[in-house]
């Protein structure tokens, strides 16, 4: 078995050396991050694991804090002869280094048993002599330095001080990495770069960069299949109402704030899968002012302004609702009241075209009952909604402290004709209530459907063109 490559993450306190392993392994919770200095105090590992094996081990230590009294304090260590791992080899084994200068020690300790080291700056900081110390510590210890600049995209960055201060100590090779919110591809050139200074790891590094792309994928892929299961789970929903109650406007009301609260938790669930696919928590999802839920990256579907937009993105004979042939709608707050109207006219062709949607009309009409179902608009803002989280979460580097922002619209901005073109190919789950999977689950009645099934799989094709360039 390939020997995992050591990686110690080092740097100075509060520079984003635990947030920067965040991201790189895809764990929230690893360590603390913290706006408080010194917050990791001893060396922590974590792995990051290909096809189940660890193919880089990371070491987050401790933040440096008094390079400049170290450097005074080895250069009285040994004679002018001795060399400067030599000068660290010595300090390691002296009283100082369980002492005042415990910390740096840890530090200087774990580089002498690492492949690399990766040195995070917060290029938002000025270039201090302080700096220049820890510098001219690490490169003592005789290991290949990969700096990343992280918080480049800062209005306070000093990018261009750091990087000629880095050159100067000849660390040419340099990354710009935002830990809080990658670059697109930033991982590939990290590991990318890395690969020029371990040249004998070439080929393993090659080897997880092509990994971490493989699984990017996998996880979009994945994303796009739940997101499809949600559209064909709201697009088959179907409640039925006894006329006399629905001729009760408070209890008609009641009626149609109930299935709005089941489209709401049926994307809430959504939104939690899509934070687990991605590696985040529940709770890193901005809140959205609700009255139905509150405190859930989610957003009212059924406002008058999301159906208005998604309306326009639809085109016209955008909301069919439940209507099928002869049978009229009557659209209130997004949700489709099947009124039933013809029933002579109906009968010939549902017995023409069989029974069908028509026969389960006309049982309906028989026995004085409306359906409630969802329109194309509510579906329409529902996956809009579910795609911009996706790209979001994919922007997110998992040492972000603020949480993913709700906005006040569903559709802008969003990848409108993949969308559009999935809640038109959707259309035939209305005519399938036996394919709503939640709630019926629980009762033990629902079977996956083979048309069912190949229904979710292109839907999820479809939606992987929201992301398409």
């Amino acid at each position: 078995m390939t020997q995992a490559i050591r990686i110690a993450v080092v740097g100075h306190t509060n520079a984003g050396k635990t947030s920067l392993l965040r991201t790189l392994t895809r764990r929230a919770n690893f360590g603390e991050v913290s706006q408080r200095p010194g917050t990791t105090r001893h060396v922590e590992s974590v792995d990051l694991d290909v096809n189940g094996q660890a193919a880089v081990r990371f070491f987050d230590t401790p933040g440096l804090e008094d390079a400049v009294a170290l450097r005074e304090h080895l250069a009285g260590l040994a004679d002018a002869q001795a060399t400067p791992p030599e000068r660290i080899r010595l300090f390691l084994q002296g009283p100082e280094a369980h002492g005042v200068f415990e910390q740096e020690a840890k530090v200087l300790r774990t580089m002498q048993d690492i492949d690399a080291a990766f040195l995070v700056i917060d290029v938002r900081e000025p270039v201090l002599p302080k700096f220049r110390d820890e510098i001219e510590l690490l490169n003592s210890c005789a290991r290949p330095v990969l700096p990343v600049l992280n918080f480049v995209r800062d209005a306070a960055s000093r990018e261009t001080d750091w990087k000629e201060l880095l050159s100067a100590y000849g660390l040419h090779v340099q990354v710009r990495f935002d830990a809080a919110a990658p670059f697109v591809g930033a991982e590939r050139e990290l590991y990318g770069d890395l690969s020029t200074l371990l040249r004998d790891r070439r080929e393993q590094l090659r080897a997880v960069a092509d990994s971490l792309a493989a699984e990017a994928a996998e996880r979009r892929r994945a994303a796009c299949a739940r997101i499809a299961e949600l559209l064909v789970d709201a697009a088959a929903l179907r409640r039925t109402v006894p006329a006399e109650e629905f001729a009760d406007t408070a209890r008609r009301k009641a009626f149609v704030a109930a299935l709005q609260k089941e489209v709401f938790d049926k994307a809430q669930r959504c939104t939690d899968d899509l934070l687990a696919l991605y590696g985040f928590r529940q709770d890193d999802a901005g809140e959205a002012p609700l009255p139905l839920i509150e405190g859930r990256w989610t957003l009212d579907f059924f406002s008058p302004e999301a159906m208005k937009d998604a309306g326009l993105r639809l085109g016209k004979g955008a909301a069919i609702g439940a209507a099928v042939g002869v049978v009229a709608d009557l659209a209130v707050a997004g949700i489709s009241l099947g009124t039933g109207a013809a029933v002579g006219g109906a009968i010939g062709g549902a017995v023409s075209q069989g029974w069908g949607p028509f026969g389960r009309k006309l049982a309906n009409r028989l026995r004085n009952v409306h359906e409630l179902t969802v329109e194309d608009g509510v579906l329409f803002a529902l996956v809009a909604w579910q795609l911009k989280l996706t790209r979001a979460l994919e922007q997110r580097g998992h040492a972000a402290t603020g949480r993913i922002a709700a906005e006040t619209s569903a559709t802008q901005d969003a990848p409108t004709r993949a969308t559009a073109a999935a809640v038109r190919a959707v259309r035939p789950a209305r005519s399938h209530p036996e394919w709503e999977s939640a709630g019926l689950a629980t009762r033990g009645f629902w079977r996956p459907a083979p048309q069912r099934d190949a229904l979710a799989a292109d839907l999820a094709r479809t939606l992987q063109g929201a992301f398409e360039p």
